[in-house]
């Protein structure tokens, strides 16, 4: 692990014990604390990141003040000829499953064919699950700590677009690819999920999770 991932794990966890007692404590004085550990939180993010405190306030409100890890998943959408959709990232440019964060009254399921739908027009039916992953782990590059749920999806109307993509600004293309033929530029926190999926179509139906 490198300085800076070391840096934004210890950042993370003072975000956690800082939004879980903000969430629960009543003491005025206890509450300061946690507001300072969530201060310190916030500079720790900003030296791994490379990022200024200043641009990184805006995340108090919508990632300090959460607790525990994210939950986020991704669509693994393999056809009958054994092709998987990936695509194009638009903020790193590297190729990767559709996906993102999971809300809030949907189940995990629903939240990867929700995501899939507003990147890629396609809709899916998840068939099976793939694996939690933890990003630390994964390769991901992310200085937040995520769980990554992984659903192998079957593509409806045969894999053809049923509408425009809502999200379509944070793709910038989609692509079928087979197994062997999968592009160079994968995003690193989806090479070894990726391979999962694969193995769960071939018909090992054993879910993969991070062992203690």
């Amino acid at each position: 692990m490198t300085v800076a991932r070391q840096i934004a794990l210890w950042a993370d966890m003072l975000r956690d014990m800082s939004a879980m007692g903000l969430r629960f404590s009543d003491n005025v004085y206890d509450q300061d604390n946690y507001r300072r550990l969530q201060d310190i939180a916030l500079e720790m993010f900003a030296l791994a990141t490379g990022e200024s405190p200043e641009q990184l306030e805006p995340l108090r409100a919508t990632l300090l003040n959460r607790p525990t890890p994210f939950s986020v998943g991704d669509a693994a959408i393999i056809d009958d000829a054994g092709r998987i959709l990936l695509i194009r990232r638009a903020d790193n440019g590297r190729w990767a499953m559709p996906g993102g964060a999971m809300a809030v009254g949907e189940t995990p399921a629903e939240g990867v064919a929700r995501e899939a739908l507003e990147e890629t027009g396609i809709h899916c039916r998840p068939v099976a699950l793939v694996g939690l992953f933890d990003s630390r782990r994964r390769g991901s590059p992310t200085p937040y700590h995520l769980y990554h749920n992984v659903f192998l999806c079957r593509p409806l109307d045969g894999g053809r677009p049923a509408q425009a993509p809502s999200h379509a600004l944070e793709v910038l293309e989609t692509a079928w690819f087979t197994a062997d033929a999968l592009p160079a530029d994968l995003d690193p926190s989806h090479a070894s999920s990726i391979q999962e999926a694969f193995r769960v179509w071939r018909g090992d139906s054993r879910a993969f999770f991070d062992s203690p």
